[in-house]
């Protein structure tokens, strides 16, 4: 029988330990107060009884849990095919996004790959280009649920997903079920606070997901590379989305399965792929990788055109670091302009495929491009080798001797910054994009 002193001490955990209503009746009747307390522990907050600070790093916790199943089943394993997760590990992000997110893996592989096919085009289901960055951030869930409902859509994205007993006869007959296991879960375990963790949960992927990585990784942030997409960087809040806010690298390289590029990217998707493989739970196929150059520079052949191509997008962002930019920024200092604001506007300018831009961006770059005639002369031959890897039918023979010639007249073109481009081209080695890390 607890003493006088047990009965009127607070309980040090829960919630209930802080309820008024409690405590008085506590106070008033020791005994039945007690039960009173014991009681709301029990069934108010659950068996768990946490503190309020354990719902809430249950709740993190639990949304990382789906975040990472998104990003490396449904998006680097199932999408991508650029790991290869454990069986048991598969199954479990399996269960856990059927329980968390009703999406079943077919339909989310289809609608994502449909995605990268109509990039910001007609066709697209999710681009803010499209349908407006207001709808995509707040209605993103309602637009994938619409593409997942055509069957000629998932017919033709979302092949080679599972297709066993369990995924026909549970997770895609039911597949809001799920949903409902993760309510009685949450009400048993953590009682009335489980219903405010419930909403956070189930909000995981329109939020984060739909909102954050479709709407906002398209229209805000910063661009390492030019794809032909409005794909931005949004890096720093890469602990709450997984490295998915990288999405101009992953669009720029959509089969590696490491997204971050510079030192100061952080992909947390990565961190998590790295333990699974030590510990024997996960293979990594393919990621990207820097060129590889050599100390000695050759005439170029089909070998090394071949690397160059390959490693496109590195080839664009080293010609505009090297030679646009220091050709803008030399005319700049000569015609005593407000370099530093013209500068940092051409450099967003120039980071952007010239199709991406709007109409406004259109006309500041063509009249930036009227003012510096060096930076007309650069952009030319940029576009002119940009073309060269674009040509569809060309022959390999006719593709490399007019590399060749570009390179020849890029060295003679009087720029110290072509020159340079050409024995950078040079160096390159037969090394693939994307390398196995098996």
């Amino acid at each position: 029988m607890p003493s006088g002193d047990e009965l009127h001490a607070p309980r040090r955990h829960g919630w209930s330990a802080y309820r008024p209503s409690a405590i008085v009746f506590c106070h008033s009747n020791p005994e039945n107060g007690a039960l009173m307390v014991e009681f709301l522990a029990t069934h108010l907050y659950g068996l768990a009884n946490l503190s309020f600070w354990g719902y809430v790093g249950v709740t993190l916790l639990w949304m990382h849990v789906t975040m990472i199943g998104i990003t490396l089943y449904f998006h680097r394993d199932q999408a991508h095919r650029s790991v290869d997760l454990h069986p048991a590990v598969r199954h479990f992000f399996r269960f856990w996004l059927w329980m968390n997110t009703g999406a079943s893996t077919r339909e989310w592989v289809a609608v994502h790959r449909k995605h990268h096919a109509h990039c910001e085009q007609e066709g697209d289901p999710h681009s803010p280009k499209l349908f407006g960055l207001s709808t995509v951030v707040w209605q993103g869930a309602e637009l994938y649920r619409a593409e997942a409902g055509k069957p000629e859509t998932v017919e033709k994205y979302g092949r080679g997903t599972p297709d066993d007993w369990i995924e026909r006869n549970v997770y895609s007959r039911f597949s809001y079920s799920g949903i409902v296991v993760l309510a009685v879960v949450d009400l048993i375990v953590f009682g009335v606070p489980g219903i405010t963790m419930l909403a956070c949960q189930l909000g995981t992927m329109p939020m984060l997901a739909a909102g954050v990585i479709n709407g906002l990784c398209h229209a805000i942030g910063y661009r390492n590379f030019e794809t032909r997409d409005a794909s931005t960087n949004l890096w720093p809040i890469g602990l709450f989305v997984a490295g998915e806010e990288l999405h101009n690298n992953h669009h720029a390289f959509p089969t590696s399965a490491r997204f971050s590029m510079r030192h100061h990217e952080i992909d947390m998707g990565w961190l998590h792929l790295k333990v699974l493989s030590a510990l024997g739970l996960a293979r990594i196929r393919r990621i990207a990788t820097l060129p590889e150059l050599t100390q000695e520079t050759k005439v170029p052949d089909l070998d090394s055109l071949s690397a160059v191509i390959v490693n496109r997008m590195h080839v664009l962002r080293h010609y505009t670091n090297n030679v646009t930019l220091p050709v803008l920024r030399l005319e700049l200092d000569q015609l005593g302009e407000n370099a530093n604001s013209v500068f940092r506007a051409a450099k967003r300018l120039l980071s952007w495929h010239p199709q991406m831009l709007d109409e406004s961006s259109s006309k500041r770059l063509a009249e930036l491009v009227e003012r510096h005639p060096g930076v007309q002369t650069v952009l030319e031959y940029r576009n002119e080798l940009n073309s060269l890897w674009e040509g569809a039918h060309t022959s390999n023979e006719r593709l490399l001797a007019d590399f060749r010639e570009w390179c020849r007249r890029a060295e003679a073109s009087g720029i110290q910054g072509m020159a340079d481009f050409v024995v950078y081209l040079r160096s390159f080695r037969s090394v693939p994009e994307q390398v196995s890390a098996a």
